[in-house]
């Protein structure tokens, strides 16, 4: 919900993104006390449009900015908006909400007594770390780290630099980005500069935070050479984990797992962050380096309290996705589901 991000959205024109404001006061007084950056879909040709309260792809949470003086008003004031504004879909799409927020709360009192149809998909817990609580102090996952850190060490000179400086910083986004594209992720097509529209919007979004230093990227280098990143986005006392690469050659190392857990210790050392969220899924290689969880919520809200054609469309299309990748992870984990190891002279290319 950043406005730097929401600009770089709009200037690359990545995403159709609807802004919902709440001011209070008079008009040579106003203050603004609720921002919403919903993204208008279209998914398919005669689909019905939604709104995505993930404004854009590569978002990881969906909460709005609310003063939290003006909770209630700011969420009544919000949906009755989308209500009432007939060029907007009535449908939203609300995924990777924080459930631990006053809004969410204000959600649910709104939803309640305004009859809005709201459909749950389901909860989740997010990995999440503070000075106090959430870091693992010892146990098997400490002693491993601390054992491929030596070996690490045996190689050469290992650091971690992580700048936010903006024009430095810019520079580190471009090593990540390396490293993103010389990994599976580029093998499989999925990485950032495997798409032209991608990597010009995660550019622009990145230089526009790194200007005001709510950006950096991390980063594990031996002997100068950078084998993993983690790019790091700050808000006030949050930092968020946003994306990560690391060097294959250096895998057994688990350099990705050893640059988050330094990186956790410099950002709590430094006293400027209270909490970093790890923007993933609860069985990410996070979890098992931090204790802290957040709660989360995937759910479909028709704003219009009468029955819609386009929310059953919509809930019944995240329903069957849902248990579409509840069936392939479930044949994934089967053995004879696993693909056949190649052998011989190809095993080595």
């Amino acid at each position: 919900m950043n406005p730097a991000v929401l600009k770089a959205v709009q200037d690359t024109m990545f995403a159709v993104v609807h802004v919902l404001c709440a001011w209070d006061g008079g008009i040579d007084s106003q203050k603004l006390v609720g921002l919403w950056g919903l993204q208008e879909r279209h998914l398919f040709p005669l689909w019905p449009a939604v709104l995505e309260a993930l404004p854009y792809e590569y978002a990881f949470l969906s909460s709005p900015v609310v003063d939290p003086a003006y909770t209630d008003e700011v969420m009544a004031a919000f949906f009755l908006a989308i209500r009432n504004n007939r060029s907007l879909p009535k449908v939203v799409s609300l995924k990777q909400l924080d459930a631990e927020a006053p809004s969410y709360l204000a959600m649910r009192r709104i939803f309640a007594k305004d009859g809005n149809r709201v459909m749950m998909l389901g909860e989740s817990l997010r990995p999440v770390a503070s000075p106090e609580t959430g870091v693992k102090k010892s146990g098997s996952t400490r002693k491993k780290l601390r054992q491929d850190w030596n070996r690490l060490s045996a190689l050469g000179s290992v650091d971690i630099v992580n700048v936010r400086n903006g024009r430095l910083a810019n520079d580190d986004f471009e090593t990540f980005l390396a490293l993103e594209a010389a990994s599976w992720k580029g093998a499989e097509g999925t990485a950032l500069l495997c798409s032209a529209p991608d990597a010009r919007f995660v550019r622009e979004m990145f230089a526009n935070l790194a200007s005001r230093g709510e950006a950096s990227v991390a980063l594990l280098r031996v002997d100068g050479r950078a084998i993993a990143a983690q790019v790091l986005m700050y808000c006030g006392k949050t930092a968020f984990t946003w994306k990560t690469a690391f060097d294959a050659e250096f895998g057994k190392f688990s350099p990705g797992a050893l640059l988050i857990d330094k990186v956790t210790e410099e950002l709590f050392a430094e006293g400027d962050i209270e909490m970093i969220d790890s923007c993933s899924a609860e069985g990410s290689f996070m979890a098992n380096l931090w204790t802290g969880r957040r709660a989360m919520i995937d759910m479909v809200v028709n704003v219009n309290p009468h029955w819609s054609t386009s929310f059953a469309m919509e809930a019944g299309r995240q329903i069957g996705r849902q248990r579409f990748r509840h069936l392939r992870d479930r044949m994934r984990g089967l053995s004879w589901f696993q693909p056949a190891k190649k052998v011989g002279l190809a095993a080595n290319h």
